[in-house]
């Protein structure tokens, strides 16, 4: 039952991607859908996105992540877990918002895909204009 009390839950989004994120007291341990870090995101760019709040607060070995994230492509869904990791961050410790908000960590990004219109191939993309 005490675990409940130091349990800091957040969300985090970046286009259709919505992270929800669990920062418990402990070893640096990050579970992300049931899975490490390492099998959910391969990719070690995603990997050095989603540990960068940390490791800009120097907490990196302090709490421990329960992640579930959803909807998007795979780079969405690693800035949505950032976005969860900072916001967590600043609620664990106020303390640590100024460094979180120079980078740039507690901002959502709010690029969105345009809808495609109708008479257009793609959002923008015309068909080719014939004069004859």
């Amino acid at each position: 039952m005490a675990e409940k009390k130091n349990t800091i839950r957040t969300t985090g989004r970046r286009k259709t991607a919505v992270a929800s994120v669990r920062l418990l007291p402990g070893s640096g341990t990050i579970i992300v859908n049931d899975r490490t870090l390492e099998v959910y995101f391969p990719r070690d760019t995603s990997r050095m996105r989603i540990l960068e709040p940390l490791e800009l607060t120097e907490t990196n070995g302090q709490y421990d992540l329960i992640v579930s994230v959803r909807g998007g492509g795979s780079s969405a869904q690693a800035d949505a877990v950032r976005h969860a990791i900072s916001r967590a961050l600043v609620t664990a410790s106020e303390a640590l918002r100024p460094a979180l908000r120079k980078n740039g960590m507690l901002t959502r990004d709010p690029r969105e895909v345009e809808r495609k219109k109708y008479g257009h191939h793609k959002a923008r993309k015309r068909p080719q204009y014939s004069k004859r």
